[in-house]
């Protein structure tokens, strides 16, 4: 491609609102254009890299057996009524209604339609399994759209959504996605980690996301330093923590008078302990479809209470902060909040605390706390995982140190179980004649999303750096003088070659200064640039590679092969 005859505008400002990397550099070198909020176009460049994802996703799922459907953008209501979802899904969920006065939704996800694509097709076990596959556009109507395609309302993602017999079948099915995922991340040249994450929305008991390693990720990825564990903190376990510090020791369990004390800091301080052999009470109002609760969560004084962990332990909707005053309106004793005695407030303890003995816990009576308390007799239904794990925490498979690492969410990919097909009364006969609900899995990566992660990923403080599997042009020939004849039909003969051989090539023949050339090819980030200059009268060439700014000498004469060489 000929830079005089191809689109690319460049901004020499970013946006007001981009603050990460990829925003600010896609939007400058002309990858992409804001329309609207969350709203983004795809310019030349940016639909090459985005073909080449969607080339190597198509690649890999046709190569793990999935079949390319084509699903319809906007979803009847009547599905996602059916499903459960139309309400429970929240305001990031688009509806509308057409002229006739029916309601629609902009899919988010396609569980729905993909089910109803099935039902009442698929009747027997033998004509399973089966694995669909989809590269579309999605909708999701963030309240606060930013950081450009990371977090923006409309974008492109592959989803797939696999029906089985049974949940061995599911399994094998889980684990060939996960392969198919891990090959195309690899080959998009990206730095992941496969971890253990929440299901979310989308539900269904199995789960993993691919993250990809960046500095200017949202995620915190924690992994072990000696095997491949690796979990978002959402869903992180570890080892049971230990203490070698002194433990406290009660003769029997008793009451304790403790004036003014309601911190774990200051408890530790009065019985001059370790916080480990503490328990404190974190209180929160759960949100539920049919109104709101307080609910307490006990864990060790040392610890932190992990958000989505306690949500789902308690099945909410959503937790939010519950203030002193409902704390006092429910019986409760800010500050002496305990278990034993506890009345009718529902509440959980961490799993790490079953069986514990002398620790110390609120008495739920203002200025006391009662000591020597073992953690027994409770119901086994009471104990979840509950806390945020974190750095320097030990493995739960091999003891090793965990390390955190910020990482962004590429892929995810789900067992969902017979969640969407027993609510959507799509069923199949099994061996024995029986109707059955479908197994499914659910396996989402975010296309579009894959062309900001990858600039998040490797770029410098003057651009883009692309590697060879998603540059838009894997080598932009500069002529830095167009008004030098001999210069100009040296590179345009050398572009001929190199095109006829199948490579992607921009010949930059705009009559530009060279500097501006330079911050251009910079700024979009190719992976080599080559130089052809005065120095052209002495079979001298500048070989720029992107990575490192590092710069060589070629031959003139021998341009053509050392290119070849270079593999692209």
């Amino acid at each position: 491609m000929k830079f005089t005859k191809f689109y690319a505008p460049t901004l020499k400002e970013a946006p007001k609102d981009a603050q990460l990397a990829s925003h600010i550099f896609l939007t400058r070198a002309g990858f992409i254009e804001q329309l609207g909020s969350g709203l983004y176009q795809f310019l030349p460049l940016g639909k090459r890299v985005l073909n080449k994802i969607h080339a190597i996703v198509k690649e890999e799922m046709d190569r793990a057996g999935a079949l390319e459907t084509s699903l319809s953008f906007s979803t009847p209501a009547a599905l996602w009524q059916e499903s459960g979802r139309y309400e429970a899904f929240g305001k990031e969920l688009l509806r509308f209604r057409d002229r006739k006065e029916n309601d629609f939704v902009l899919a988010p996800t396609h569980e729905e339609a993909m089910v109803a694509l099935v039902k009442n097709k698929i009747t027997s076990y033998k004509q399973l399994p089966l694995n669909l596959y989809q590269i579309g556009p999605k909708f999701r109507d963030e309240a606060r759209p930013r950081f450009g395609l990371l977090r923006c309302r409309e974008f492109v993602m592959k989803d797939a959504y696999s029906f089985h017999k049974d949940a061995q079948d599911l399994a094998r099915e889980f684990e060939n996605m996960h392969e198919a995922y891990c090959r195309i991340l690899r080959r998009l040249g990206l730095d992941f980690r496969v971890v253990e994450a929440d299901s979310g929305a989308i539900g269904g008991s199995g789960s993993k996301e691919f993250m990809v390693l960046a500095p200017s990720g949202e995620d915190d990825v924690l992994h072990c330093e000696k095997c491949d564990y690796a979990a978002n903190v959402e869903a992180a376990k570890r080892a049971k923590k230990t203490c070698d510090k002194e433990r406290p020791e009660a003769a029997y369990a008793s009451k304790f008078h403790t004036p003014g004390v309601k911190s774990i800091a200051a408890l530790a301080e009065f019985f001059k302990i370790d916080p480990f052999y503490t328990i404190k009470a974190v209180v929160r109002r759960a949100i539920f479809e049919d109104g709101s609760r307080l609910v307490v969560f006990f864990l060790r004084g040392c610890d932190d209470l992990q958000e989505t962990k306690a949500q789902n332990a308690c099945g909410a909707l959503e937790l939010v902060e519950a203030t002193e005053a409902e704390l006092v309106g429910a019986g409760l004793r800010p500050g002496f909040i305990g278990f034993v005695g506890l009345g009718g407030v529902e509440f959980y303890v961490d799993a790490e605390l079953e069986g514990e003995r002398q620790m110390i816990v609120g008495a739920n009576e203002e200025d006391y706390h009662l000591v020597g308390i073992e953690v027994v007799n409770l119901n086994k239904e009471r104990f979840k995982d509950l806390v945020e794990v974190r750095e320097n925490d030990r493995c739960a498979l091999c003891g090793g140190n965990l390390q955190k690492s910020k990482g962004i969410e590429v892929g995810h990919i789900f067992k969902l179980g017979q969640k969407y097909s027993a609510a959507m009364d799509a069923h199949f006969l099994d061996e024995n004649g029986k109707a059955m609900p479908f197994f499914m899995g659910c396996y989402g990566i975010g296309v579009s999303r894959l062309v900001a992660v990858a600039v998040e990923a490797s770029h410098d403080e003057k651009g883009c750096v692309w590697g060879k599997a998603l540059a838009p042009f894997s080598l932009c020939i500069i002529v830095s003088n167009v008004k030098d004849a001999r210069g100009l039909e040296f590179a345009t003969e050398l572009y001929e070659g190199l095109k006829n051989e199948g490579l992607e090539i921009l010949l930059d023949d705009r009559p530009e200064r060279f500097g501006v050339k330079m911050n251009d090819f910079e700024l979009m980030g190719f992976p080599y640039a080559l130089i052809v200059g005065k120095e052209l009268e002495n079979d001298a060439l500048e070989l720029i590679e992107r990575k490192g700014l590092k710069k060589s000498i070629l031959k003139a004469s021998e341009a053509l092969e050392a290119i070849r060489r270079l593999g692209l």
